[in-house]
């Protein structure tokens, strides 16, 4: 199902629907600051497995989870003093930041002994909206295949794709042709893994 929801103002009524979804295991297509992206609640094991039938992902594949804030972000990974200045400085924004994860990261999407997670703050309003009424992190998959960008950035083409193995598709208007820019901050280690939409410009 497509829902076209206002990429500024989300209106209320339908991030509770969008809410209401999750709750029920529900899986979405939401935008970001970069692409569209699959996702759901981090703590749904149901639909934490759909994500990863999608897109035909191995189990130790480890994905990427969306939070509100910084704070938000301390509950689910270390936060060196170097790691915060940073995030600080540069979110929300299009980065993914790999740092070591919490017991409170679900070992569905962080597996391994060096348990890491990737942590995005988008700044999009639709998505931000979204995380804050679910009260927790989103899980994010890109909607599209890397080397078919362009799939994961108008909402009909999406829901042409996968609308079928998916509850909503949220139309939040025709986005850029990004990624994040991807860095480890894992022992304070700087580190590109990818460079994407981000700008490389880090503090010491």
């Amino acid at each position: 199902m497509l829902l076209e929801v206002h990429p500024t103002h989300p209106q209320k009524r339908l991030i509770e629907r969008i809410i209401s979804v999750l709750e029920k295991d529900g899986v979405i297509v939401y935008p970001t600051d970069t692409c569209y992206a699959i996702g759901c609640s981090i703590f749904s094991k149901k639909a934490v497995e759909r994500i990863y039938k999608i897109k035909r992902y191995p189990v130790s594949k480890a994905l990427s989870i969306v939070c509100t804030s910084i704070s938000d972000i301390s509950n689910y990974a270390k936060i060196s003093d170097m790691a915060y200045r940073n995030m600080k400085r540069l979110l929300p924004g299009p980065y993914t930041f790999i740092l070591s994860a919490t017991k409170e990261v679900p070992k569905t999407i962080s597996e391994g002994k060096r348990r890491e997670v990737g942590i995005r703050i988008p700044d999009n309003a639709i998505c931000q909206a979204i995380v804050e009424a679910l009260g927790h992190p989103l899980l994010s998959a890109g909607a599209g295949h890397e080397d078919e960008l362009d799939s994961a950035t108008i909402p009909y083409l999406i829901e042409d794709e996968i609308g079928k193995q998916v509850d909503i598709v949220i139309d939040g208007g025709v986005l850029g042709n990004d990624f994040s820019t991807v860095v480890s901050l894992v022992d304070d280690e700087v580190t590109i893994v990818r460079q994407g939409k981000g700008k490389v410009d880090f503090l010491g």
